[in-house]
């Protein structure tokens, strides 16, 4: 073996992701907004990128992304979208209560004291302060305290200012014209043990029937654990489909939605800086052109982007056909449809992230048409979506005195369509549908 020190050539071959193929992968896995947003970004460090809304040019179905040389006259004048036109109606919950507050009739030292306990409110409308903290940050005493605190929870929504969920339910339950004294003992003392369905044990320890337990279940019910809910909070989002199926000539064809894209150009004013090399200014030639080759690059990118989201949407609507006619989804995995698009399975994966399709069926997320296959006895093999589907139908038409267990549902599935499932599948499709155990949904009357 050589030891010896020196310098010598050797060729190797390795695979380095360029800066170029990192903008394409990421620019394949971004969402209609996400992408839009990153050309805008694009547009602020590329002089050379013009960007126009989309509503400022006509829509042509399945046109190219490239840069447009025309007017800027494609919208009507004071023409408006008509989501833009719906008003808001979430209003913050400090402001509904402040304006309360400013009707009610009080000292200066309590409406003080209030609008400390209103900023510590958390999004629920409940009350993150307790008393020593309020006695030492808000300046006040244990019964200006309680005093502001009565002020509070009078107020609307119901039960705002509460400090835990029974607190809030009392509340809600004293404004309530029926009175039940049966459920607001449970509520103050037993509220966990009933919530977990031990009504056995406080039949015996309140004396009472379990008819009367279900009573109290079913009034419970009317009450909301969250009075601020549909108040505040994040403006809603609203999803813009990447594609479109639709019907033509008894088949369904794909079109992507180019639309909710940006238009892109090449600016005018620099144009010119191109095409006339000037040597004494070549530092800003320099400097165009590199900024035109990226310009040049990000349009490739994003076509070919476009163009796979095509390629393996044109793809998953072959391949579940049967779902676009009849609404039964067919068991579909990344290497289905890799192999017939003709990519990686990885690519599949991308593509088809935070990308939406809207049919005649609805709007869909693409990985929701994904589903592993279970074997049947007989036949072709069903997605787990039509086991969560068949699932939801059984346990709404259960006899709900007697709810189908886990096991039940399992051998149910074995005998009327001849499917090998285990109870634990059940059990976690049961819990993806939000749907409780059988302990939980049955009822005593």
């Amino acid at each position: 073996m050589n030891l010896e020190m020196g310098l010598f050539q050797q060729q190797t071959m390795k695979l380095v992701m360029t800066q170029q193929l990192r903008q394409a992968i990421s620019l394949l896995q971004y969402s209609s907004l996400e992408l839009s947003e990153y050309i805008e970004d694009q547009a602020l460090e590329n002089p050379l990128l013009e960007v126009l809304e989309s509503e400022e040019t006509p829509f042509i179905p399945d046109a190219p992304v490239l840069w447009r040389d025309r007017d800027e006259s494609g919208v009507e004048n004071g023409a408006e979208s008509f989501l833009e036109q719906i008003k808001e109606s979430r209003t913050d919950l400090t402001t509904i209560l402040f304006e309360q507050l400013q009707h009610l009739n009080s000292d200066k030292a309590t409406h003080d004291h209030i609008t400390y306990l209103i900023y510590n409110l958390n999004e629920q409308g409940y009350l993150q302060v307790d008393v020593d903290k309020a006695v030492n940050e808000g300046s006040m005493t244990e019964s200006q305290f309680h005093k502001a605190l009565f002020h509070l929870q009078g107020m609307e929504p119901i039960g705002v200012g509460a400090r835990s969920l029974a607190e809030s339910l009392l509340i809600q339950m004293r404004e309530h014209p029926e009175e039940f004294e049966l459920a607001e003992t449970i509520v103050e003392f037993y509220l966990q043990p009933f919530a977990e369905k031990k009504w056995k044990a406080l039949s015996e320890e309140l004396q009472v029937t379990m008819k009367e337990l279900q009573d109290v279940h079913d009034y419970i019910q009317q009450f909301n654990p969250w009075p601020t809910q549909g108040m505040g909070g994040e403006q809603p989002r609203f999803i813009t489909p990447d594609v479109y199926v639709v019907r033509e000539d008894d088949q369904w064809r794909v079109q992507l939605n180019d639309e909710s894209l940006p238009r892109i150009r090449l600016n005018r004013q620099y144009r010119n800086l191109l095409e006339q090399k000037n040597t004494e200014n070549k530092e800003a030639f320099d400097y165009a052109h590199q900024k035109y080759k990226q310009l040049v690059w990000l349009l490739k990118s994003i076509d070919q982007r476009q163009q796979t989201v095509r390629l393996v949407t044109e793809a998953i609507v072959d391949y579940q056909q049967q779902f676009f006619d009849t609404g039964n989804l067919r068991p579909m995995t990344l290497r289905h449809i890799a192999e017939m698009a003709g990519v990686h399975e990885s690519t599949v994966s991308r593509t088809t992230t935070s990308k939406y399709i809207q049919t005649p069926r609805g709007c869909f997320e693409l990985k929701a048409f994904f589903s592993k296959g279970l074997q049947r006895a007989v036949g072709e093999d069903t997605s787990a979506t039509v086991l969560k589907q068949s699932i939801r139908e059984w346990i709404e038409e259960e006899d709900k005195c007697k709810p189908l267990s886990d096991q039940k549902i399992t051998d149910r599935f074995q005998s009327e369509q001849g499917i090998k499932v285990s109870r634990r599948a059940v059990a976690k499709y049961r819990d993806e549908l939000k749907i409780p155990a059988s302990s939980k949904r049955k009822r005593f009357a």
